[in-house]
C-alpha cells in the first residue's frame, strides 16, 4: 500500500489521480489533501476518501470547509503555508502529488523532498523557478523525482534502459493551442472564453491559457533542462497537432524513441504513482488505422514569443526563469479577469524580464524575493495595460 499526500487534489492532475486511487484501493490510500478554494469539490473528496489532514488556503476557507463537511469528520482541517508544509510532510505519507498550480507549489515541494518523500511531479514552476537548488537536495536525499507532465513522463519513458551519454536531443511535442491556424492580426479578438477552449486536452484554466501562448511549453523547456540534466540546446520544441506522439527523444546514432497514447493524462499519473510498474487503466490505444496522419511544424515564435521568453530565460539562467514565471501568471489571472487583451500577455511579461536585476547564482531566498519584485512590476505593466 502506497500512500499519498496529493497537493492541488482539486485541479485536473489531482481528479485525475483521485480516479486512480478508485480504480486501485489495492494500491493506494490518501492520507493528505490540499486544495485553495474550491472547497465544496475538497469536502466531497474528504467524504470518499478519508485523509487524516486537509488544507486549504485561508481561514475563511478553512471554516466554510468545516461548516459544510458531514459529521463525524476525524480529519484536522489546517490554512496556509505551514498547513501545505504539514500536508507534504506528513509522517505516514509515502509519496507527494505536487500539483498545485503555479509559484506556490515550490515550497511544499521542497519541503516533502527535505522529509524524504517520493515526488509525483506535475508542478512543473517547481523546476522552472528553482531547479538547481531542487534537483540537488533531492539527490542529497536520494529522491527520485517521477514526472506527471505528459510530455517530461514520455521523455523519462524513452530515456530508460539507455545511456545518457548516448542522448543527442530532446523533442517536445505541443499541440498549438487552440490559435495555431489563426492570423496574428486575429489576436486581438480573442477573449478568455476562445483560450480556454483547448482542441486535444482537458486542463484547469491557467495552463489551458499558457498552451493557447505556447507559454507552457516554454516552462516546460526549462522543467526538461533541470529534470534530464540537459543544455537548453539540447531541446526542440515540434508543433504536433494531434497529440498522439507525447514527446521523443533522439540518440547520436540516429535513432528517435517517442511515447504515444491518446491525450489522456491519467496514463503519466499513474506510471508516476506506481512506478516501475504500469497500471491496467483500461485505457484504448490510438486509432491508428482511422488516422491521417501525424504531422509536425515548427512553432511561430512571431506568433508566440512567450515561447522565446522561456528560452531566453533558461539559457540566462539565475533568477530570470523565476521572473518569466511570476510576470506569467500575473499576466494570465490578469487575462482572465478582462483586465488586459489577449496580445499584451507576452508584452506584460517580457518588459517585466527587462526591468530585472539579474541574480546569477541565487539562494533560495533570492528567487523568493525575484518572484516577489516580478509580481508586483508585472502588476504594474497590468494597470498601464502592458505600455
Amino acid at each position: 500500500m502506497k500512500y499519498l499526500s496529493i497537493l492541488g487534489s482539486t485541479g485536473s492532475i489531482g481528479r485525475n489521480a483521485l480516479k486512480i486511487v478508485e480504480m486501485f484501493p489495492e494500491r493506494f490510500a490518501v492520507k493528505a489533501l490540499a486544495a485553495k478554494k474550491n472547497i465544496e469539490l475538497l469536502a466531497s473528496q474528504i467524504e470518499r476518501f478519508r485523509p487524516e489532514i486537509v488544507v486549504v488556503f485561508d481561514e475563511k476557507r478553512a471554516l466554510e470547509l468545516k461548516k459544510i463537511l458531514p459529521l463525524p469528520c476525524n480529519a484536522e482541517i489546517m490554512h496556509g503555508d505551514d498547513g501545505y508544509r504539514v500536508a507534504a510532510t506528513h509522517d505516514s505519507v509515502d509519496m507527494v502529488v505536487s500539483a498545485m498550480v503555479g509559484a506556490a507549489g515550490l515550497i511544499p515541494t521542497l519541503a516533502a523532498i527535505d522529509a524524504g518523500k517520493q515526488i509525483a511531479l506535475a508542478n512543473k514552476e517547481t523546476l522552472v523557478m528553482a531547479g538547481e537548488i531542487v534537483m540537488k537536495r533531492a539527490e542529497q536525499k536520494g529522491i527520485k523525482i517521477l514526472p506527471i507532465d505528459s510530455e517530461h513522463s514520455a521523455i523519462f519513458q524513452c530515456l530508460k534502459g539507455h545511456r545518457k551519454e548516448d542522448l543527442s536531443k530532446i523533442l517536445l511535442t505541443a499541440s498549438g493551442g487552440p490559435f495555431r491556424n489563426k492570423s496574428k492580426d486575429e489576436f486581438v479578438n480573442i477573449k478568455p472564453k476562445d483560450a480556454l477552449n483547448h482542441p486535444t486536452w482537458q486542463m484547469g484554466p491557467k495552463i489551458s491559457i499558457d498552451s493557447a501562448t505556447l507559454m507552457n511549453k516554454g516552462l516546460e523547456v526549462i522543467e526538461a533542462k533541470f529534470l534530464f540534466e540537459v543544455s537548453e540546446n539540447s531541446i526542440e520544441v515540434l508543433v504536433h497537432p494531434q497529440s498522439v506522439i507525447h514527446s521523443m527523444v533522439s540518440y547520436k546514432d540516429g535513432s528517435v524513441l517517442a511515447q504515444l497514447g491518446i491525450p489522456d493524462m491519467k496514463g503519466a499519473i499513474a506510471y508516476a504513482m506506481a512506478y516501475p510498474e504500469r497500471l491496467d487503466l483500461k485505457q484504448p490505444i490510438p486509432k491508428f488505422a482511422s488516422m491521417d496522419g501525424l504531422t509536425f511544424e515548427p512553432p511561430d515564435l512571431e506568433k508566440f514569443p512567450c515561447l522565446a521568453f522561456a528560452f531566453e530565460a533558461c539559457k540566462t539562467g539565475g533568477t530570470l526563469p523565476a521572473v518569466l514565471n511570476a510576470a506569467n501568471e500575473v499576466a494570465v489571472q490578469a487575462f482572465l479577469n478582462e483586465r488586459i487583451p489577449f496580445v499584451k500577455i507576452p508584452d506584460v511579461i517580457h518588459r517585466t524580464m527587462a526591468k530585472h536585476a539579474l541574480v546569477s547564482v541565487p539562494d533560495l531566498s533570492d528567487i523568493i524575493a525575484a518572484d516577489r519584485w516580478a509580481r508586483v512590476e508585472a502588476e504594474k505593466r497590468v494597470e498601464s495595460r502592458g505600455q
